[in-house]
């Protein structure tokens, strides 16, 4: 099976490319821990095949066999606008990699929709003031959920779409959105994601839900990779954890390879070649 690559080249090495066509994962993380460096760096790394192959042959290298990379990257956020996601980015990652990447990735910004249910107030998170149209457009349009979906069958087929983050919609429970809405929105994408092909990424600091409901979303998920901080002695170590993921998780058993130290470095996340742990 044709695998969609990652962009983090050492795990990708050692999946045989990269995640199965079709796939949906849940980057499981605590807060700092390296969840969103590792999506920001799948969508960046991504982008920037196409963009430079140069640059990617530098920082990256070869494509696995199997490995096909996608043929357009999307990255959508709840909260925050493209140039915002750009500033954080600018933060982890070397700008002559940042800005090549980018140059192939097209931002989704639903955050108009998402406050539009709270008590924000509109100038803080929409340009303009709206016309008589415009609110009835927007009285008429879509709820969240509902955008969000339209959203996924316009963009997800046979590309890479990177969605920040499934802690907004558990944020926003109680108003428009109810947990079992976010369950059946998850396993959705599943159903969809195998006609789709590609590969899509979904974030989620698990610190917000509880155990039980983390371990929900993970069943509706093809693949869930866990982020968390690791003590030893004086120092702490990002650590990332492979919890499950169907036609990967065997490769990695078979390296009997069970936690990875991470680091950042100038192309954004990778997993440390000296000290993986077993």
């Amino acid at each position: 099976m044709d695998r969609i690559p990652f962009g983090v080249k050492q795990l990708d090495s050692i999946i045989n490319g990269g995640a199965p066509m079709g796939s949906i994962v849940l980057l499981s993380g605590q807060a700092g821990a390296g969840s969103r460096e590792f999506m920001h760096t799948s969508a960046v790394i991504n982008g920037m095949a196409e963009e430079d192959p140069g640059l990617f042959d530098l920082y990256y290298g070869d494509l696995a066999e199997k490995a096909v990379l996608p043929e357009a990257v999307h990255y959508l956020s709840f909260t925050a606008s493209g140039n915002q996601l750009t500033d954080e980015m600018e933060l982890a990652m070397d700008e002559e990699v940042l800005n090549s990447g980018l140059a192939g990735v097209e931002f989704h910004d639903m955050s108009e929709r998402y406050f539009h249910m709270s008590p924000v107030p509109r100038e803080w998170y929409a340009d303009e003031t709206p016309s008589i149209k415009d609110l009835k457009a927007r009285h008429e349009r879509e709820d969240l959920l509902g955008a969000l979906g339209t959203t996924l069958s316009n963009i997800a087929p046979n590309n890479l779409v990177v969605i920040d983050s499934l802690s907004n919609l558990v944020a926003a429970m109680g108003k428009e959105i109810e947990w079992t809405d976010i369950t059946y929105l998850v396993s959705g994408i599943q159903k969809a994601a195998h006609q789709w092909g590609g590969l899509i990424l979904m974030h989620l600091n698990h610190e917000t839900l509880s155990p039980t409901r983390v371990g929900q979303l993970s069943e509706a998920s093809h693949g869930t990779m866990e982020f968390s901080w690791e003590s030893g002695g004086s120092t702490r170590a990002r650590t990332l954890v492979v919890k499950q993921f169907r036609g990967v998780l065997s490769q990695i058993e078979a390296e009997d390879i069970v936690q990875f130290e991470t680091e950042l470095g100038d192309a954004g996340f990778d997993i440390s070649d000296v000290r993986k742990i077993r």
